[in-house]
Formats: structure tokens, sequence, C-alpha cells
């Protein structure tokens, strides 16, 4: 069991995650996303190798298009 808080929202998750698989647990595959990990910008080059560890603190921002 692990604990996150993903947009000042608590989550609990079955197992450990990297940031690709969070990203697929949220339904934001396919999405132009930024994420934040305690402070610190993930790039989306390394979201396969950062594995999330009990009580991070996320913050996931979606872009979204307009015209």
């Amino acid at each position: 069991m692990i604990a996150l808080t993903i947009n000042g929202s608590p989550r609990t998750f079955e197992r450990e995650l990297n940031c690709a698989e969070l990203i697929g647990e949220l339904d934001l595959t396919g999405k132009r996303i930024a994420m934040e990990r305690n402070g610190e910008i993930v790039p989306r080059s390394q979201f396969a190798q950062c594995l999330l560890q009990d009580g991070d603190r996320l913050e996931i921002v979606v872009a979204v298009g307009g015209g």
C-alpha cells in the first residue's frame, strides 16, 4: 500500500508505482501533462524510472487546448 497526495487530495494505491504507471491509473495516458514531485519537476523522459515513495506530494497539470 502506498499513500500519495495528488493535487492536494490524499490517494492510496495497492502497490508502489512509477510516474508512468500512475498516469495510467489516473486515466491520463496520452494527455499532455506536467508533473511535479515534492516540489521538483519530473521530466516526461523520466516517468518510467521515477519510482514514487509513500508520502510523496504530486502536482499534475493537464494541458488544455482551445481555439
